[in-house]
Protein backbone atom coordinates (compact mmCIF):
# COMPACT_ATOMS: atom_id res chain seq x y z
CA UNK A 1 0.00 0.00 0.00
CA UNK A 2 1.21 3.15 -0.81
CA UNK A 3 0.38 7.00 0.14
CA UNK A 4 -0.94 8.20 -2.52
CA UNK A 5 -1.54 11.63 -1.58
CA UNK A 6 1.93 12.01 -1.12
CA UNK A 7 3.44 9.46 -3.62
CA UNK A 8 5.87 8.08 -1.25
CA UNK A 9 6.01 4.19 0.20
CA UNK A 10 5.21 3.67 4.04
CA UNK A 11 8.00 2.64 6.23
CA UNK A 12 7.87 -1.01 6.43
CA UNK A 13 7.43 -1.69 2.62
CA UNK A 14 10.56 0.59 1.79
CA UNK A 15 12.53 -1.23 4.36
CA UNK A 16 11.67 -4.84 5.60
CA UNK A 17 13.75 -4.87 8.49
CA UNK A 18 11.44 -5.28 11.11
CA UNK A 19 13.10 -8.64 11.79
CA UNK A 20 16.37 -7.50 11.32
CA UNK A 21 18.63 -8.27 15.03
CA UNK A 22 18.87 -4.60 17.29
CA UNK A 23 22.90 -3.96 17.08
CA UNK A 24 24.59 -1.00 18.56
CA UNK A 25 24.00 2.53 17.75
CA UNK A 26 24.34 3.82 14.10
CA UNK A 27 24.98 7.38 14.86
CA UNK A 28 28.22 8.03 15.96
CA UNK A 29 29.46 10.48 18.10
CA UNK A 30 31.55 14.04 17.12
CA UNK A 31 31.22 15.86 13.90
CA UNK A 32 30.89 14.47 10.46
CA UNK A 33 31.61 16.99 7.74
CA UNK A 34 30.30 13.90 5.16
CA UNK A 35 27.02 13.83 6.87
CA UNK A 36 26.93 17.09 7.68
CA UNK A 37 26.84 17.81 4.19
CA UNK A 38 24.64 15.14 3.27
CA UNK A 39 22.02 16.48 5.64
CA UNK A 40 22.23 20.06 4.42
CA UNK A 41 21.18 18.84 0.98
CA UNK A 42 18.15 16.72 2.76
CA UNK A 43 17.17 19.57 4.40
CA UNK A 44 17.16 21.82 1.38
CA UNK A 45 14.73 20.10 -0.42
CA UNK A 46 11.77 20.94 1.14
CA UNK A 47 12.92 24.84 1.79
CA UNK A 48 12.73 27.68 -0.34
CA UNK A 49 15.98 29.27 -1.58
CA UNK A 50 16.84 32.53 -1.56
CA UNK A 51 16.52 34.66 -4.97
CA UNK A 52 20.56 34.44 -5.17
CA UNK A 53 20.74 30.49 -3.99
CA UNK A 54 22.06 27.73 -6.42
CA UNK A 55 19.98 25.08 -6.98
CA UNK A 56 21.25 22.18 -4.62
CA UNK A 57 22.36 18.93 -5.29
CA UNK A 58 20.10 15.78 -4.23
CA UNK A 59 20.94 13.58 -1.05
CA UNK A 60 22.90 10.62 -1.82
CA UNK A 61 22.44 8.23 0.78
CA UNK A 62 19.14 9.31 1.73
CA UNK A 63 15.51 8.64 0.45
CA UNK A 64 12.17 10.32 1.83
CA UNK A 65 9.78 8.41 2.98
CA UNK A 66 7.30 10.90 4.37
CA UNK A 67 6.32 14.78 3.61
CA UNK A 68 3.87 16.83 5.77
CA UNK A 69 1.72 19.57 4.90
CA UNK A 70 2.20 23.12 5.71
CA UNK A 71 0.77 23.65 9.41
CA UNK A 72 0.36 25.38 12.44
CA UNK A 73 2.43 28.93 11.66
CA UNK A 74 3.77 28.12 7.94
CA UNK A 75 5.91 24.92 9.39
CA UNK A 76 6.67 21.59 7.55
CA UNK A 77 8.66 18.50 8.21
CA UNK A 78 9.80 15.31 6.47
CA UNK A 79 11.06 12.26 7.30
CA UNK A 80 13.99 10.50 5.66
CA UNK A 81 16.01 6.73 5.74
CA UNK A 82 19.80 7.25 5.37
CA UNK A 83 21.68 4.23 4.94
CA UNK A 84 18.78 1.77 5.59
CA UNK A 85 18.69 2.24 9.35
CA UNK A 86 19.20 6.05 10.40
CA UNK A 87 15.71 8.40 10.54
CA UNK A 88 16.78 12.02 9.43
CA UNK A 89 13.70 14.12 10.85
CA UNK A 90 14.24 17.52 8.85
CA UNK A 91 12.54 20.64 10.04
CA UNK A 92 11.78 23.28 6.90
CA UNK A 93 13.28 27.24 7.60
CA UNK A 94 11.42 29.93 6.91
CA UNK A 95 9.54 30.82 3.92
CA UNK A 96 8.24 33.92 1.98
CA UNK A 97 4.96 33.68 3.93
CA UNK A 98 3.71 35.95 6.53
CA UNK A 99 3.15 33.85 8.68
CA UNK A 100 6.70 32.29 9.13
CA UNK A 101 7.85 35.66 9.51
CA UNK A 102 5.35 36.38 12.32
CA UNK A 103 6.76 33.09 13.78
CA UNK A 104 10.18 34.93 13.75
CA UNK A 105 9.46 38.06 15.06
CA UNK A 106 7.31 36.51 18.21
CA UNK A 107 10.62 36.59 20.56
CA UNK A 108 8.90 37.05 23.47
CA UNK A 109 10.48 34.20 25.76
CA UNK A 110 8.48 31.85 27.25
CA UNK A 111 9.34 28.98 30.11
CA UNK A 112 11.29 26.08 28.65
CA UNK A 113 8.91 23.84 30.56
CA UNK A 114 4.92 24.47 30.61
CA UNK A 115 2.00 24.01 28.73
CA UNK A 116 0.65 25.91 25.93
CA UNK A 117 -2.89 25.82 24.37
CA UNK A 118 -2.78 26.08 20.56
CA UNK A 119 -6.11 25.40 19.51
CA UNK A 120 -9.64 24.43 20.88
CA UNK A 121 -8.77 21.22 20.98
CA UNK A 122 -4.53 21.26 21.41
CA UNK A 123 -3.72 21.52 25.06
CA UNK A 124 0.29 20.93 24.52
CA UNK A 125 2.71 19.97 27.72
CA UNK A 126 6.22 20.28 26.88
CA UNK A 127 9.44 20.01 29.07
CA UNK A 128 12.47 21.23 27.16
CA UNK A 129 14.88 21.98 30.32
CA UNK A 130 14.24 21.44 34.12
CA UNK A 131 15.49 24.67 35.27
CA UNK A 132 12.79 26.94 36.38
CA UNK A 133 14.86 30.05 34.85
CA UNK A 134 15.41 28.45 31.81
CA UNK A 135 13.30 29.63 28.65
CA UNK A 136 12.91 29.63 24.96
CA UNK A 137 11.76 31.96 21.71
CA UNK A 138 7.98 31.64 21.95
CA UNK A 139 7.44 31.24 18.17
CA UNK A 140 9.75 28.47 17.45
CA UNK A 141 8.11 26.82 20.58
CA UNK A 142 4.78 27.26 19.35
CA UNK A 143 6.23 25.60 15.86
CA UNK A 144 7.43 22.76 17.31
CA UNK A 145 4.62 22.16 19.15
CA UNK A 146 2.53 21.75 16.41
CA UNK A 147 4.94 19.64 14.01
CA UNK A 148 5.55 17.07 17.45
CA UNK A 149 2.03 16.42 16.64
CA UNK A 150 2.90 14.54 13.79
CA UNK A 151 6.51 13.58 14.69
CA UNK A 152 6.33 11.41 17.94
CA UNK A 153 3.77 8.86 15.97
CA UNK A 154 5.80 8.47 12.94
CA UNK A 155 8.54 8.07 15.23
CA UNK A 156 6.58 5.30 17.29
CA UNK A 157 6.29 3.70 13.41
CA UNK A 158 10.05 3.78 13.41
CA UNK A 159 10.91 1.83 15.96
CA UNK A 160 8.29 -0.68 15.52
CA UNK A 161 10.16 -0.79 11.98
CA UNK A 162 13.30 -1.42 14.26
CA UNK A 163 14.85 1.98 13.46
CA UNK A 164 16.32 3.48 16.89
CA UNK A 165 18.74 6.26 15.90
CA UNK A 166 17.73 9.78 14.39
CA UNK A 167 19.46 12.76 13.12
CA UNK A 168 16.76 15.99 13.48
CA UNK A 169 17.98 19.06 10.72
CA UNK A 170 17.14 22.04 10.15
CA UNK A 171 18.54 25.17 8.34
CA UNK A 172 17.76 28.93 9.74
CA UNK A 173 13.99 28.66 11.05
CA UNK A 174 14.33 24.95 11.44
CA UNK A 175 17.65 24.88 12.91
CA UNK A 176 16.24 26.76 15.68
CA UNK A 177 13.04 24.36 15.91
CA UNK A 178 15.81 21.25 16.00
CA UNK A 179 17.24 22.66 19.20
CA UNK A 180 13.64 22.72 20.53
CA UNK A 181 12.85 19.55 18.94
CA UNK A 182 15.65 17.64 20.35
CA UNK A 183 15.48 18.81 23.91
CA UNK A 184 11.81 17.70 23.57
CA UNK A 185 12.19 14.50 22.17
CA UNK A 186 15.21 13.57 24.36
CA UNK A 187 13.02 14.43 27.89
CA UNK A 188 10.42 12.51 26.38
CA UNK A 189 12.57 9.59 26.49
CA UNK A 190 14.27 10.56 29.91
CA UNK A 191 10.49 9.89 30.76
CA UNK A 192 9.58 7.25 29.39
CA UNK A 193 6.96 8.25 27.01
CA UNK A 194 10.13 7.20 24.13
CA UNK A 195 11.75 4.10 23.73
CA UNK A 196 14.83 4.38 26.19
CA UNK A 197 17.16 2.86 23.29
CA UNK A 198 16.52 5.88 20.91
CA UNK A 199 19.16 7.77 19.89
CA UNK A 200 19.35 11.54 18.60
CA UNK A 201 22.49 13.61 16.57
CA UNK A 202 21.46 17.18 16.11
CA UNK A 203 22.30 19.65 13.05
CA UNK A 204 21.67 22.90 13.92
CA UNK A 205 22.65 24.39 10.46
CA UNK A 206 22.04 28.74 9.80
CA UNK A 207 20.69 28.70 13.55
CA UNK A 208 19.67 31.71 15.31
CA UNK A 209 19.81 31.99 18.92
CA UNK A 210 16.79 29.43 20.52
CA UNK A 211 17.09 30.88 24.45
CA UNK A 212 18.78 32.09 27.35
CA UNK A 213 21.93 30.72 29.09
CA UNK A 214 19.78 28.45 31.37
CA UNK A 215 18.36 26.60 28.78
CA UNK A 216 21.16 26.42 26.49
CA UNK A 217 23.43 25.07 29.80
CA UNK A 218 20.59 21.97 29.46
CA UNK A 219 20.82 21.40 26.08
CA UNK A 220 24.71 21.39 25.81
CA UNK A 221 24.34 18.94 28.83
CA UNK A 222 21.89 16.62 27.63
CA UNK A 223 23.52 16.79 23.93
CA UNK A 224 27.25 16.40 25.16
CA UNK A 225 30.23 13.91 23.80
CA UNK A 226 29.70 15.23 19.84
CA UNK A 227 25.68 14.51 19.82
CA UNK A 228 24.74 18.31 18.73
CA UNK A 229 26.34 20.87 16.63
CA UNK A 230 25.36 24.25 15.74
CA UNK A 231 26.87 24.80 12.43
CA UNK A 232 27.50 28.77 11.41
CA UNK A 233 28.87 30.88 8.53
CA UNK A 234 30.66 33.91 10.23
CA UNK A 235 29.64 36.40 8.02
CA UNK A 236 25.74 35.09 8.32
CA UNK A 237 23.83 37.90 9.93
CA UNK A 238 21.06 35.37 11.33
CA UNK A 239 23.04 33.24 13.85
CA UNK A 240 23.45 36.70 15.85
CA UNK A 241 19.72 36.94 16.08
CA UNK A 242 17.09 37.60 17.99
CA UNK A 243 18.00 40.76 19.47
CA UNK A 244 19.27 40.20 22.81
CA UNK A 245 19.19 41.92 26.09
CA UNK A 246 20.61 41.30 29.32
CA UNK A 247 19.68 42.71 32.43
CA UNK A 248 20.75 42.18 36.10
CA UNK A 249 18.51 39.07 37.02
CA UNK A 250 19.28 37.21 34.58
CA UNK A 251 23.12 36.37 36.38
CA UNK A 252 22.90 33.67 38.76
CA UNK A 253 21.57 34.56 42.15
CA UNK A 254 24.77 34.37 43.61
CA UNK A 255 26.52 37.64 42.46
CA UNK A 256 28.06 41.17 43.51
CA UNK A 257 25.83 42.93 40.74
CA UNK A 258 22.35 42.93 42.62
CA UNK A 259 24.56 44.36 45.75
CA UNK A 260 26.51 47.61 44.76
CA UNK A 261 27.50 48.45 48.09
CA UNK A 262 30.07 45.74 47.72
CA UNK A 263 31.58 47.65 45.01
CA UNK A 264 31.57 51.03 46.74
CA UNK A 265 33.23 50.18 50.06
CA UNK A 266 36.57 52.23 50.81
CA UNK A 267 35.59 54.47 48.02
CA UNK A 268 35.22 57.95 48.16
CA UNK A 269 32.20 59.60 48.39
CA UNK A 270 32.87 61.42 44.66
CA UNK A 271 34.12 57.74 43.99
CA UNK A 272 30.68 56.47 45.00
CA UNK A 273 28.14 58.76 43.70
CA UNK A 274 29.83 58.33 40.21
CA UNK A 275 29.04 54.80 40.62
CA UNK A 276 25.84 54.90 41.94
CA UNK A 277 24.80 56.86 38.70
CA UNK A 278 26.54 54.76 36.33
CA UNK A 279 24.90 51.86 37.55
CA UNK A 280 21.11 52.98 37.99
CA UNK A 281 21.66 54.16 34.29
CA UNK A 282 23.31 50.91 33.01
CA UNK A 283 20.13 48.92 35.13
CA UNK A 284 17.24 51.16 33.65
CA UNK A 285 17.75 51.71 29.91
CA UNK A 286 18.00 47.33 29.39
CA UNK A 287 14.91 47.35 31.49
CA UNK A 288 12.68 49.75 29.29
CA UNK A 289 13.78 47.99 26.62
CA UNK A 290 12.85 45.04 27.80
CA UNK A 291 9.53 45.84 28.35
CA UNK A 292 9.52 47.65 24.61
CA UNK A 293 10.33 44.21 23.69
CA UNK A 294 7.44 42.91 25.52
CA UNK A 295 5.27 45.09 24.04
CA UNK A 296 5.89 44.71 20.58
CA UNK A 297 7.63 41.72 20.00
CA UNK A 298 5.48 39.72 22.57
CA UNK A 299 1.73 40.98 23.01
CA UNK A 300 1.00 42.81 19.69
CA UNK A 301 2.36 39.94 18.10
CA UNK A 302 0.60 37.61 19.74
CA UNK A 303 -2.80 39.51 18.56
CA UNK A 304 -1.92 38.44 15.13
CA UNK A 305 -1.19 34.82 16.27
CA UNK A 306 -4.31 34.54 17.76
CA UNK A 307 -5.85 35.51 14.53
CA UNK A 308 -4.52 32.72 12.51
CA UNK A 309 -4.36 29.69 15.15
CA UNK A 310 -8.23 30.15 16.66
CA UNK A 311 -8.20 29.11 20.43
CA UNK A 312 -4.83 29.78 20.84
CA UNK A 313 -3.89 31.21 24.03
CA UNK A 314 -0.87 33.11 24.41
CA UNK A 315 1.65 31.73 27.33
CA UNK A 316 2.94 33.95 29.95
CA UNK A 317 5.83 34.88 29.34
CA UNK A 318 9.20 35.29 30.73
CA UNK A 319 10.99 38.20 32.07
CA UNK A 320 13.89 38.21 30.02
CA UNK A 321 15.53 38.42 26.50
CA UNK A 322 18.78 36.71 27.17
CA UNK A 323 19.09 34.98 24.00
CA UNK A 324 22.68 33.10 23.47
CA UNK A 325 24.33 31.27 21.30
CA UNK A 326 23.69 27.51 21.81
CA UNK A 327 25.50 23.85 21.25
CA UNK A 328 28.87 23.13 19.90
CA UNK A 329 29.74 25.69 17.46
CA UNK A 330 31.07 24.20 14.26
CA UNK A 331 32.52 27.51 12.18
CA UNK A 332 32.74 27.96 8.79
CA UNK A 333 35.16 30.65 7.78
CA UNK A 334 34.68 32.57 4.29
CA UNK A 335 38.07 33.39 2.45
CA UNK A 336 39.48 35.96 0.44
CA UNK A 337 37.87 34.27 -2.59
CA UNK A 338 34.68 33.19 -1.36
CA UNK A 339 34.16 36.84 -0.33
CA UNK A 340 35.32 38.26 -3.78
CA UNK A 341 32.95 36.55 -5.38
CA UNK A 342 29.91 37.25 -3.26
CA UNK A 343 30.60 40.75 -3.39
CA UNK A 344 29.18 41.10 -6.52
CA UNK A 345 25.71 40.37 -4.80
CA UNK A 346 25.67 43.02 -2.22
CA UNK A 347 22.36 43.92 -1.93
CA UNK A 348 21.45 40.14 -0.67
CA UNK A 349 20.94 40.32 2.74
CA UNK A 350 20.23 36.38 2.29
CA UNK A 351 24.16 35.51 0.35
CA UNK A 352 26.13 33.99 3.42
CA UNK A 353 22.78 32.58 4.67
CA UNK A 354 21.99 30.39 1.81
CA UNK A 355 22.40 26.54 1.47
CA UNK A 356 24.85 27.44 -1.34
CA UNK A 357 27.09 29.31 0.41
CA UNK A 358 26.72 26.63 3.37
CA UNK A 359 27.60 23.63 1.16
CA UNK A 360 30.27 25.68 -0.37
CA UNK A 361 31.92 26.41 2.96
CA UNK A 362 31.48 22.96 3.85
CA UNK A 363 33.11 21.75 0.87
CA UNK A 364 36.19 24.04 2.02
CA UNK A 365 36.12 22.87 5.52
CA UNK A 366 36.26 19.15 4.24
CA UNK A 367 38.81 19.93 2.13
CA UNK A 368 41.27 21.62 4.81
CA UNK A 369 40.82 18.77 6.67
CA UNK A 370 42.75 16.30 4.34
CA UNK A 371 45.47 19.21 3.84
CA UNK A 372 48.13 19.78 6.37
CA UNK A 373 48.77 22.93 4.15
CA UNK A 374 46.56 24.88 1.78
CA UNK A 375 46.21 27.90 0.65
CA UNK A 376 43.21 30.30 1.57
CA UNK A 377 42.63 32.15 -1.65
CA UNK A 378 42.81 28.59 -3.68
CA UNK A 379 40.49 26.31 -2.10
CA UNK A 380 37.32 27.75 -2.85
CA UNK A 381 38.37 29.05 -6.48
CA UNK A 382 38.43 25.14 -6.96
CA UNK A 383 34.97 24.63 -4.89
CA UNK A 384 32.89 27.62 -7.08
Amino acid sequence: MRDEKRGLSPIRNYLSIENMPRTASLIKPGFDIDEYIEVLKVTSQNCELGPNDEAMPEPESCRKIYQSEAIGLDNMWSLWIKDVRIGVISIRGTTSDEVSWLQNFYAAMSPAKGAIQLSHSQHFEYHLASHPEAAVHTGWLVGMAFLSYEIIPKLQNCIKQGIYDFIVVGHSQGGAIAYMLTSYLCNLRNEGSLDEKIRFKTYCSAAPKPGNLYYAYEFENQTQGGFAYNVVNTHDWVPQTPITIQILNDFNQENPFLNTNLFLEGQSLLMKMFLKHAMHELVSSPKQALRLYKKYLGVKIQSHIMDLLPGFVPPKYYPSNYYVRTGQAILLHPNKTYLERLNTQEDDVWIHHNYSAYLHLAQNYKRDLNLPEHDDDTNLQETA
